[in-house]
């Protein structure tokens, strides 16, 4: 198996839109593809071909990296067409490699559904804008969405951290600086702790994955900046509750109160398989911190924030489950999908059966859920 044949491959996964190529040994090449996974129809690999793939793809320091760890990631551009995201790493003793996508083109705010109320808060000078949801439910491309609103309409200086650096962002209006963990920077704490000496007006930390990072980023939101951040929590009151528990006891209060000052909004998202068309669509838990969410945060009432967003509506307010339930009624997703991504399945379950329907679909066979070409 050749370098001729990876770039074959990764043509076939920009050509069909699969969001990631599996490789591992003793299986076909595979696509994920609309959620399902399709194996593509070439030989079964062996472990010399993943050393094959594995080097013609991976850098020099990375190749370094997994000999001494047993796994790596890094992020290159094929051609210009498209980024991907790669994960090599050793399993029983062999190599299995992962490429994501990472489009090229930036979608628009109604691309990708984002809540029209986002465009007013990330016009504001400072305070933290979490956005939430587990792994793969595009939250690198609403970020990458938003930052390229600021980078086409304001003049802001924008620095990011990422590990690896996903969407490239070029200079619009604004000026972009783009940080690699691990290429350009040692860690997400170090690179936000130089940050604010590189007079920036907007900051994203790709990922808050210890204690001195979430303090660095809180702090940076407090002293006049806007700070982009992400965590893999699914709503918003869980979202604040891991933030204050990541910090000892002692601290709680006073990161509550901070917290309360600073944090502009909550977005938490899903993603899951359209029915209606073929393709994707996200699902939204958005929270405002209006005064009232404020006291909730400073007072640790956080269990009372569900029933705030509720009634948040006209600041465009919306709980994940009632954003699921929208699009499951406008035919866009299916009810066995809507349950599972919810945060109480049982409760859309009970509604769904109250309007005579099922949530199974037991006339469908299971490979039906994997794409033809």
């Amino acid at each position: 198996m050749s370098s001729m044949q990876i770039d074959r491959l990764l043509e076939t996964v920009i050509k069909l839109k699969a969001s990631d190529l599996h490789l591992t040994v003793g299986r076909k090449p595979t696509l994920r593809l609309h959620g399902g996974l399709k194996n593509l129809d070439t030989k079964v690999l062996e472990a010399e071909d993943m050393v094959t793939l594995m080097k013609a793809i991976t850098p020099e320091r990375s190749q370094q990296e997994l000999q001494e760890v047993g796994s790596c990631d890094f992020g290159f551009a094929y051609g210009d067409q498209g980024r991907f995201r790669v994960s090599v790493f050793r399993q029983r003793g062999d190599l299995a490699i992962v490429c994501r996508l990472i489009p090229n083109q930036l979608l628009t705010f109604d691309q990708i559904g984002l809540p029209d109320m986002c465009k007013e808060l990330i016009r504001r000078p400072r305070g933290l804008f979490l956005v939430t949801g587990p792994t793969g439910s595009g939250k690198t491309t609403s970020l990458a969405t938003m930052l390229d609103y600021i980078n086409t309409n304001f003049e802001r200086h924008l620095i990011t951290m990422e590990d690896p650096v996903e969407y490239y962002h070029y200079h619009k209006k604004s000026i972009v600086n783009q940080r690699e963990v691990g290429v350009d920077t040692p860690s997400f704490s170090e690179a936000l702790r130089r940050a604010l000496r590189q007079d920036p007006d907007v900051i994203l930390v790709g990922e808050m994955r210890d204690l001195e990072t979430i303090e660095s980023a809180i702090r940076a939101a407090e002293t006049g900046h806007l700070v982009f951040a992400t965590l893999h929590t699914t709503g918003a009151s869980k979202t604040i509750d891991r933030v204050v528990d990541a910090f000892p006891v002692t601290q709680q209060n006073q990161i509550r109160v901070q917290l309360s000052t600073s944090l502009i909004c909550v977005l938490s998202q899903v993603l899951m398989a359209r029915i209606d068309i073929k393709g994707m669509v996200a699902g939204y838990e958005f929270l405002v911190v209006t005064p009232a969410i404020a006291n909730l945060i400073r007072d640790n009432k956080s269990f009372r924030i569900d029933s705030a967003i509720q009634t948040g509506k006209k600041f465009g307010m919306q709980l994940l489950d009632e954003h699921l339930w929208s699009l499951y009624t406008r035919g866009m997703i299916d009810a066995a999908e809507m349950v599972d991504k919810a945060k109480n399945g049982p409760e859309l379950r009970d509604r769904i059966h109250r309007l005579g329907q099922q949530v199974g679909r037991p006339d469908l066979d299971l490979d039906d859920s994997v794409p033809d070409e």
